[in-house]
């Protein structure tokens, strides 16, 4: 079973979810290098984020799963919504709404897949 962190649904999760992720991967991949570790906080930011505004409700709680290699990380977040998430047309006006550009820009790959009782928004990125 991979590293997990479980965390409440709440904005101030983000932080430890982003300090999880590096450790996670630190120790799995040790050849991982900065800027995929950089790049890896940065997706797991933008889908702890998600997964708080769109993905949850208050009082539950979010899974972040961390499974890494040599030259691969897939990072995983479990909430409990299962309406899947879409992505918002680009718009210079709107303060929010570029998350999911970013993971597409940054991820080799992204998705989503079902589980009881929710989602699971996955991203996975190589070095």
């Amino acid at each position: 079973m991979p590293p997990q962190l479980i965390c409440v649904a709440a904005p101030e999760s983000v932080r430890p979810a982003r300090r999880f992720v590096r450790e996670a991967v630190t120790y799995q991949a040790p050849d991982a290098p900065d800027d995929a570790l950089d790049t890896l906080e940065l997706l797991a930011s933008e889908l702890v984020t998600n997964a708080v505004r769109y993905g949850s409700e208050p009082g539950d709680s979010l899974r972040v799963a961390v499974q890494a290699e040599p030259g691969r990380c897939r990072i995983e977040v479990h909430d409990t919504r299962r309406k899947r998430p879409a992505m918002k047309p680009a718009s210079d006006e709107r303060g929010r709404g570029r998350g999911l550009h970013l993971v597409t820009l940054l991820a080799a790959s992204w998705g989503t897949a079902e589980r009881p009782m929710g989602k699971i928004v996955w991203a996975v990125v190589t070095w």
